[in-house]
């Protein structure tokens, strides 16, 4: 006994209404289209094509045309001049930030090798980021954050190395995570308040708020220039 014959079904002129007939009896059903021998795939059918033409040259839902010309039509938003954009980043519980064109790049964790006579307990040692032997810095124990593990805790328990540069001053220092780059706007940064003491306030432009997380903001002039006289 012959197998039923499947009619192709060709998409109706008359009505918008298609037909999916490779659903049924096509390749994505029961493959029991005749026409299958013939075009081995539903793709290479002339009522597959046709149905593609008539989807693409059906009538335009009721509103369309106006719902998109009152989209491209509204004014855009743009950011406002003077946004800043920061990298906020976090040393143990504390969040800081400071401003993306301070870092050239975030790192992977890499072995930092000591070195001897460190000086004020603020260099890990060294780090090869790229071939090129870059300083590590403990921004934490440079800030004075009270509960800073010891050095040999930060230099294996860190997950990031932010690689800085600043006025030509190429740092790098481990963190334990990194969210940015974020855009604030000027009226966002809080003047530092008492609470601000968890960073040393010499070093604090002020504070802020981030996914109700607070972050002291880094004046990165006053941060590198004194990371420098550390180094002398």
């Amino acid at each position: 006994m012959s197998e039923p014959q499947v009619p192709a079904v060709a998409p109706n002129a008359q009505t918008s209404e298609l037909v999916a007939c490779w659903n049924a009896a096509g390749v994505y059903g029961d493959n029991s289209c005749e026409k299958l021998v013939q075009h081995v795939h539903c793709r290479n059918c002339p009522v597959y094509s046709a149905a593609g033409v008539q989807l693409l040259e059906r009538a335009l839902p009721a509103g369309y045309r106006a719902e998109w010309a009152e989209h491209f039509s509204n004014e855009k938003k743009l950011p406002e001049a003077g946004a800043i954009s920061v990298v906020l980043f976090r040393l143990g519980t504390e969040w800081l930030a400071l401003p993306t064109q301070a870092f050239q790049e975030v790192a992977e964790r890499r072995q930092i090798r000591s070195l001897p006579h460190q000086r004020q307990g603020v260099v890990l040692g060294l780090a090869n980021v790229r071939g090129e032997l870059l300083i590590c810095i403990s921004l934490g124990h440079l800030l004075g954050q009270e509960g800073m593990p010891a050095l040999e805790v930060v230099r294996a328990s860190y997950q990031r190395l932010l690689v800085a540069n600043w006025g030509g001053s190429r740092y790098v220092f481990p963190v334990d995570e990194v969210r940015g780059p974020q855009r604030f706007h000027a009226d966002e940064l809080k003047g530092p308040p008492a609470l601000a003491a968890r960073a040393t306030p010499g070093f604090t432009q002020g504070l802020l708020v981030w996914r109700q997380r607070v972050a002291a903001f880094l004046d990165p002039d006053v941060l590198f220039s004194t990371l420098n006289r550390s180094l002398m």
